[in-house]
């Protein structure tokens, strides 16, 4: 019995000591149930703001394209890339890169506020065009208020950089060609065909902003045909665009020379007239400098560079199809910097 008892008393220890650590069991088990709770919970709070960061740098970087976007990045580079070759013209060679970064700064913030006011001025218009309506103002991706205040800061940040680095004649052709892009060309596209040679004047003035700002004169033969030169372009180039996209020009009401003239007979005459202008203008450009074997090798060459493009105008006027308006871009795009390059390389020999 006391064998019994003894028993008795071992299995009741035993049992108290195995409740203990069901217990302690017990208590690890909603610990670690706690602690899961905690971890599942900080999870779902960092998970959120690692998402709105996300979605933070998203909008951000949205934003940043729309307002690229709306400064036309296309034609503030092809803007850039003249006004490089103008003042390395104008200097008669090398340029310090301080230097040169100011002007493409100043030059290519002019023009990206031009670009930008020309399509707050056309939201409307540019909404019916299938071409134009997914720009950043007539698809509602920024606020008018907003494209307003960006298009005026960056146009007055420009004018102040050209005028305070590079004197008052090149801050001045600066403002001429932000006024005549934004008031007489843009106005003019809904009025009259002629707005292509008010817009080929505005396009070409800022090669007198590189030209003047190196130490070049409004006087000088040479800065007036490097205007020459890319005023002239813009209408072979041009023409081709307006030629393929005409009709959504004719449904937004724009008044191009192919719209006034469907035919396109006047824009074919109009493309190899400027392609004319454009060889007659670089080959003149090779001989203001001495050396004759210089300037008539590059006179060879500017001639070879801009044949193809007046090639491209004489078929275009021919045939006048979609066909041979694509050969006219294409070989425009190629022509304007090759001219350029050689009539740049011509101040070095």
């Amino acid at each position: 019995m006391a064998t019994d008892l003894l028993t008795a008393e071992s299995d009741s220890r035993t049992a108290v000591a195995a409740r203990g650590e069901d217990a302690l069991a017990g208590r690890a088990d909603r610990t670690q149930v706690s602690s899961s709770s905690v971890d599942g919970q900080m999870a779902m709070e960092i998970q959120p703001l690692s998402r709105m960061h996300h979605l933070a740098s998203t909008d951000v970087n949205a934003v940043l394209k729309d307002l690229i976007q709306l400064t036309k990045p296309r034609i503030v580079v092809m803007i850039l890339v003249t006004t490089v070759a103008t003042a390395m013209i104008a200097a008669g060679g090398t340029i310090a890169l301080p230097t040169m970064f100011l002007l493409l700064l100043g030059t290519g913030l002019v023009a990206g506020s031009a670009g930008g006011a020309n399509q707050i001025w056309e939201r409307v218009i540019d909404a019916r065009m299938p071409r134009t309506a997914v720009r950043p103002l007539p698809s509602a991706r920024l606020s008018l208020a907003f494209a307003t205040a960006f298009t005026a800061s960056i146009g007055t940040m420009g004018v102040m950089i050209l005028g305070m680095r590079f004197g008052l004649v090149p801050a001045l052709v600066g403002l001429a060609t932000w006024g005549l892009y934004v008031f007489a060309y843009t106005p003019m596209k809904t009025r009259t065909s002629w707005n292509t040679t008010v817009g080929a004047i505005a396009g070409a003035l800022p090669m007198l902003i590189g030209y003047t700002a190196l130490g070049g004169s409004l006087l000088d033969v040479t800065g007036w045909l490097l205007f020459a030169v890319l005023g002239a372009w813009q209408y072979p180039h041009f023409m081709a665009i307006a030629w393929l996209y005409r009709r959504q020009y004719d449904e937004a009401g724009f008044r191009m020379t192919t719209t006034v003239e469907p035919t396109g007979i006047s824009a074919g005459w109009q493309s190899i007239i400027g392609s004319i202008v454009v060889i007659v203008s670089g080959v003149a450009l090779c001989w203001m400098n001495p050396g004759v074997w210089p300037a008539a090798i590059g006179s060879v060459a500017v001639a070879a560079a801009t044949l193809p493009m007046l090639k491209a105008s004489i078929r275009f006027l021919r045939q006048r199809d979609d066909v041979t308006a694509r050969r006219l871009l294409r070989s425009s795009l190629l022509v304007l910097p090759a001219v350029l390059a050689v009539v740049t390389v011509r101040v070095f020999l």
